[in-house]
């Protein structure tokens, strides 16, 4: 039912022969079907000597092929019946004809829905524990109150947080607006689950679950699509599920697994659009190579696009690292629509496809997301200019002369003086506020050097150097359920040690295939990683931690479920190799998910003896 296809099992599928099949006749361009002479290339001898060990070559794909490899089983593609698996056969079990071909036709749903409920178990698991504000929950929950209630963020007393979690319930909340050094949008969605379950633990944190759960499920349709392979899919989805930091993340009130989901449905909603977009392409050759229609070709309406453009604003409107993304993604699909137009035989491909691709990708990507960005202020443009009673300097322009900045803070560059400065009295003044607002937020977000206890670098993200402590409590016997002389008890975001080392391995291998094999899948995971990551080496003396490393972790998922399918090797490997190779992939995935499983306590702040606690502690820069 679940297949794993491809030159390797994480690449497109190929047409397989026989290693007997000898020398492929040409056909009489007539029609008559009297066979040609023999082709002239044939089979090197090494060839011959490797076939007689089994060696299968592939044929050479189709053009359509090669533009849009088949989807492994599902509607339009599993015939039916659908042969029987011959591993269960050889168990003895053998399902009805028509069960079996439904069970075949609907896998790709079937596997990645087991697989995001398992995921969701997990996270909804008594999700109101630890039952108190633990870190940065301080702010985001409170601010995404006052979002619901007024329409911007606003100060709060400094007994709040005692207020919120005392019986009775007081919330003091307060209509003067405060200045708030991230977006809204991520603190609108925070803010439903407290519309709907009340302002507690499990309303603050209950959209974090959801939009954990809904990655996992994403995640493992993008894998199928990516690689062609349900199992593979399922796979990527179950590496997300037992993932620590991801983990910690949808049980947690921040901003960064919103981030994640966001950037992670921008890649689906890519990888929607190239294969539909070289469907459209290979129809219009109709299978034939022509440089003249390659280069005119227009792709149309490209509404995955769009919507890849959508969530990318949406990224940005929840933490402004999403901006990265947005030129990342829209660097990606431009390349890819560049290889399709090579593959279809364009002579200037690159001229065409700046001619042609371009302008659209810059508008679908940078453009959209920059109207998400501007729509998710729409609370704070909306709410009074009158001091004190609307945002945060709302009414900053009001009567003020609009004259463009004198100095600007540029990536890189640092602070650059403008040649000249120009009236900006046509701008709206609540447009101009807003500008004047997010000067102030960048200059609080670049210059934030304040020490911090679990700050890191992003040079140790990848192998978990300095992990952060969201709570820890310490209990003595007969406290909180410690059945020891002394306890602990706390919640540790910090991904699963093995997937995550794993990943390191799998990131190479990744390279490799990009570099040396020019394998697109390798590349779109590395620039996927790479949106998330490598813009943090930027601002390597701000005060920066390893959890902001949730928004590349699908990615790192990807790239150790591509090093999975090479473990299981190509489908047409001998079932001596699949066999070992499979065998190897199971215990690397039973190793993490035990590794997931012997955390979970320091994910889940549950109270367990010290002498367990240090066992955990593997390194001295995790306490």
């Amino acid at each position: 039912m679940w297949r794993v296809t491809g030159e390797t099992s994480a690449e497109a599928t190929v047409v397989e022969t026989t290693a007997e099949s000898g020398p492929v006749e040409e056909q009489d361009p007539s029609g008559d079907g009297i066979p040609g002479p023999r082709a002239e290339r044939q089979r090197a001898p090494w060839v011959r000597r490797l076939a007689a060990h089994g060696y299968r070559a592939p044929e050479r794909l189709s053009l359509e092929e090669r533009l849009v490899p088949p989807m492994p089983d599902g509607p339009g593609v599993t015939p039916s019946p659908a042969p029987h698996s011959p591993l269960l056969l050889r168990a003895g079990l053998r399902l009805p004809d028509g069960l079996w071909t439904w069970l075949c036709r609907w896998s790709g749903w079937l596997g990645p829905l087991a697989v995001a409920l398992f995921g969701g178990v997990l996270r909804f698991w008594n999700l109101g524990s630890p039952g108190g504000i633990i870190f940065d929950e301080t702010y985001y929950a409170k601010d995404s109150y006052a979002l619901w209630h007024g329409g911007f963020e606003t100060n709060w007393p400094d007994d709040a947080n005692n207020l919120i979690l005392g019986h009775p319930q007081q919330i003091p909340y307060k209509a003067d607006g405060a200045f708030i050094a991230h977006p809204p949008l991520g603190k609108w969605i925070i803010g439903i689950g407290e519309h709907l379950f009340g302002m507690h633990p499990f309303g603050w944190r209950f959209m974090l679950a959801v939009l954990g759960t809904a990655s996992i499920l994403m995640l493992a349709r993008i894998g199928r699509r990516l690689f062609r392979s349900t199992l593979l899919g399922c796979v990527a989805g179950l590496l997300l599920s037992v993932d620590g930091l991801h983990f910690v993340m949808s049980r947690t009130s921040l901003l960064d697994l919103i981030v994640m989901f966001w950037i992670l449905a921008a890649f689906g909603f890519l990888l929607l659009d190239r294969d539909r977009t070289r469907a459209r392409i290979a129809r219009q050759l109709d299978g034939a190579v022509d440089a003249l229609t390659a280069h005119r070709m227009r792709l149309g309406l490209r509404p995955y696009r769009l919507a890849a453009g959508v969530c990318v604003g949406a990224a940005c409107s929840t933490k402004w690292t999403g901006m990265y993304v947005a030129a990342f993604f829209g660097l990606l699909t431009v390349f890819w629509d560049l290889g399709a137009r090579k593959l279809a035989g364009a002579r200037r491909p690159y001229w065409s496809t700046l001619l042609r691709d371009g302008l659209p990708a810059f508008a679908s990507i940078v453009v959209v997301a920059a109207g998400t960005y501007v729509a998710s202020w729409s609370g704070w443009l909306a709410s009074s200019p009158v001091a004190g009673k609307g945002g945060f300097d709302r009414g900053w322009a009001a009567g003020r002369h609009g004259i463009s900045t004198e100095f600007v803070t540029l990536p890189l560059a640092g602070r650059v003086k403008m040649p000249f400065r120009v009236d900006m009295t046509w701008v709206p003044e609540s447009l101009r506020s807003l500008w004047h607002y997010h000067s102030q937020m960048y200059d609080f977000n670049v210059n934030l050097h304040s020490p911090h206890l679990y700050q890191s670098n992003p040079w140790s993200w990848l192998v978990l150097g300095r992990p952060v402590s969201f709570y820890y409590e310490s209990p003595k016997y007969g406290q909180s359920g410690c059945k020891a002389s002394e306890c602990a008890s706390e919640v540790l975001a910090i991904g699963t040690p093995l997937l995550w080392w794993a990943g390191v391995i799998a990131l190479a291998y990744c390279l490799y295939r990009w570099a040396a094999r020019r394998d697109w899948r390798a590349g779109a995971v590395l620039c996927g990683l790479a949106s998330g990551l490598l813009p943090w080496f930027e601002y390597q003396q701000r005060t920066i931690f390893l959890f902001y490393a949730v928004a590349f972790v699908p990615f790192v998922v990807l790239a150790v479920t591509m090093l999975i399918g090479a473990l299981i090797g190509p489908a047409r490997a001998t079932p001596e190799r699949r066999l070992v190779g499979g065998a190897a992939a199971g215990v690397l995935v039973l190793l993490i998910v035990w590794n997931f499983l012997y955390f979970l306590p320091l994910y889940t702040g549950q109270v367990i003896p010290m002498q367990d606690w240090r066992a955990r502690m593997w390194f001295t820069t995790w306490i």
